[in-house]
């Protein structure tokens, strides 16, 4: 496809310098769940220096070069916190010649709504686009359970999503002009719910369900109920997958309807999300399912959060990220089963959508920060809008390499590896590894990502900059358990969290002191949450690694099996076995009750408000670490939950952990 701007302004750090955190981390919000509403693009932007707040911004599509406006300004922060991960904050859609708005706000936790004009704004310098009309009005009651998935039924004037209330999630309705009403119940599920989409016509809605002890990505189902006049479900019918007592799991991914009625999803019955469609009159009694694209690449991913996408279709064209061993890539999917490939730079994809010839996604690359791609998918044409500035040199920056080692039981795994790029080369051009100026092998960073069901990405990550621009390796680990490379390798982690992650994590980092690039009395490991297990882990119960950072890390399987969240409350029975059957097995892995074998220094941080990672077991980590004589530094922040909104905080992370592993190195 043709390029006719990549915006964004100019390097603000001189090359081959290292990298501050305040650079890295100090300004970059985090993009989300882009939406076409007609001739214009609405997107959530996540801004770490207003403490992480959350706000919705419009702009028309495909001119970034014109200013964006905001349409929540604070204090308004639009957050969700069904399951406490959240996601699927604000619904959208253009009613008439008005734009509307639902969003679950986090300072009282309520739905609110608002209405703006001016959809046919046709002007190029305003900072204003549309005009709200009226004030914002609150549809539910003040200190009620927490919602969120929501849609908006424009045919009925409703908002539909999901309520978390008395230990279930129920499908829900609110009236969009009645103020601080009660939910509507449409659908008690068995236990969870998400993921709402409504056809065209209004009368069909499908959904996913899943039960405990499964997690969505282990077995979900495919739900769908016809909707009467007055909205109400009529005979909820499951259509697909599976449910958590099958012998064979399958997890569905993503529903959404195409302009043609037909019911689109991914599912993994064949060891791969792969996306099935239904013919073009519904049967729910026995549908009938096609499989145009099959393929050994995934298109879906773990469902932590609502909100995600990674297919879109508006008759005219069904396009698709798919992500082949670790990197995503955009596809045309044809109705003959032909997958053509979408040119275009980037290789680290989320939130696509499609509507009226045209697309948009978040997208980067290893050298390109992640923004708004936007797609016309007529003229083959495409902008890419980097949501911040990179404060590096693309010459300065280290590029991911990938790396197969040999993992658990001597599977082939996967790895990314970011080279030490901290000087120029003789002849100014290029940045060369700390080895090959020094003749020595580098320090080496191994990082263990979260999850543990996610995936290290290759999409640009400033904080991995931050410790290559100073002479450090980094290799990123897609240890066993990892999503994007098959159902079998993520179940690879099946009772294994422990044992799996460990080994891969050990066996990344000596594959890369072998090969001479790593210094063997210079490993280090961080990781947070799931990653922060897995890091105190191979500190417990294996001898390579010299010092660890931990953020919000589970350090106590049994605790966490006893006093976590409801959306995780039965997840260790298949990371590591039923609870308390399995006792023993949780015991034996919990680096708290082995910290005795934990020999070199610790850093950790903490939220007091986690309630995922409750900071008792953060706290007794520390302390038995201390008794123990070990170097330890304990970091809590009081307004930080399980992952860190601030700027301030995460730069303090960052510097904190540097320093720690430069003081204990002796770097």
């Amino acid at each position: 496809m043709n390029n006719p701007s990549i915006a964004g302004g100019q390097p603000s750090s001189l090359p081959w310098q290292p990298l501050s955190a305040r650079a890295a981390l100090g300004s970059n919000p985090g993009l989300r769940e882009p939406r076409l509403l007609g001739n214009w693009l609405l997107w959530l932007e996540q801004r770490p220096h207003e403490q992480g707040r959350t706000t919705a911004l419009l702009r028309p599509w495909a001119r970034p070069d014109l200013p964006a406006q905001e349409l929540t300004p604070a204090p308004i922060n639009l957050r969700s916190r069904v399951h406490d991960y959240g996601g699927g904050a604000l619904s959208a859609t253009i009613d008439g010649d008005q734009l509307c708005l639902a969003w679950i706000d986090d300072q009282d936790g309520c739905l609110w709504t608002r209405r703006w004009r001016g959809l046919q704004h046709s002007g190029s310098d305003s900072d204003l686009w549309l005009q709200p009309l009226g004030s914002a009005m609150r549809l539910s009651r003040p200190g009620g359970p927490p919602l969120a998935d929501g849609l908006i039924d424009l045919k009925r004037q409703r908002w539909l999503g999901v309520i978390e209330a008395e230990g279930r999630d129920r499908l829900v309705g609110f009236a969009l002009n009645q103020v601080e009403q009660a939910a509507t119940t449409l659908h008690q599920p068995d236990d969870f719910a998400g993921y709402l989409t409504l056809n065209a016509n209004a009368d069909q809605l499908a959904w996913v369900e899943w039960q405990q002890p499964c997690m969505p990505w282990d077995a979900s189902q495919l739900w769908w109920a016809r909707l009467d006049d007055e909205g109400a479900c009529i005979q909820p019918t499951c259509l697909a997958g599976s449910s958590a007592k099958a012998a064979k799991k399958i997890s569905v991914f993503q529903p959404q309807w195409l302009a043609d009625q037909t019911l689109l999803v991914a599912e993994d019955s064949s060891g791969w999300w792969n996306l099935m469609v239904t013919g073009p009159e519904l049967c729910p009694e026995n549908p009938s399912w096609r499989r145009p694209w099959p393929m050994q690449a995934e298109t879906g991913m773990p469902q932590w959060v609502y909100g995600m996408s990674t297919t879109g279709g508006d008759g005219e064209h069904l396009l698709a990220a798919i992500c082949d061993r670790g990197r995503w890539q955009l596809k045309r999917l044809l109705p003959d089963g032909e997958v053509l490939d979408l040119p275009q730079p980037f290789d680290d994809l989320a939130g696509l959508r499609v509507q009226g010839g045209r697309a948009v996604a978040i997208a980067g690359n290893h050298s390109t920060a992640a923004g708004l791609l936007e797609l016309d998918l007529n003229s083959e044409t495409w902008w890419h809008t980097p949501a911040a500035e990179t404060a590096l040199d693309p010459q300065a920056i280290s590029r991911p390499e990938s790396l197969w080692f040999e993992g658990w039981q001597g599977q082939a795994t996967q790895a990314w590896y970011y080279p030490p790029s901290n000087q120029p080369s003789d002849h100014g051009q290029s940045p060369v590894s700390f080895r090959d100026r020094n003749q020595a092998a580098a320090p080496l960073l191994v990082k263990s990502h979260s999850g543990p069901t996610s995936m290290a990405k290759r999409g640009l990550n400033l904080a991995i900059q931050f410790w290559t621009s100073r002479g450090w390796g980094v290799v990123d680990v897609n240890y066993g358990g990892s999503t994007g490379f098959g159902r079998s390798y993520r179940e690879r982690l099946h009772e294994s969290w422990g044992l799996v992650d460990v080994h891969d994590c050990a066996a990344a980092a000596r594959a890369l002191i072998r090969s001479g690039q790593a210094d063997p009395q210079r490993i280090a490991i961080e990781g947070g949450s799931a990653g922060g297990f897995t890091t105190l882990a191979c500190l417990c119960f294996t001898d390579l690694f010299r010092a660890g950072a931990c953020r919000y890390a589970v350090s106590d399987l049994t605790a966490m099996a006893e006093d976590t969240h409801r959306f995780e409350a039965r997840y260790l029975d298949g990371l590591v076995g039923a609870w308390p059957q399995q006792r023993q097995r949780y015991e034996q892995r919990s680096p708290l009750l082995h910290a005795n074998r934990i020999n070199c220094p610790v850093i950790f941080f903490q939220g007091l408000q986690d309630r995922v990672v409750p900071p008792q077991q953060t706290e007794r980590m520390a302390a038995a670490l201390s008794k123990n004589n070990i170097p330890v530094e304990l970091h809590t922040f009081e307004n930080e939950g399980h992952g860190f909104r601030n700027s301030e905080v995460q730069i303090e992370v960052l510097e904190a952990t540097e320093r720690f592993f430069r003081t204990h190195l002796k770097l």
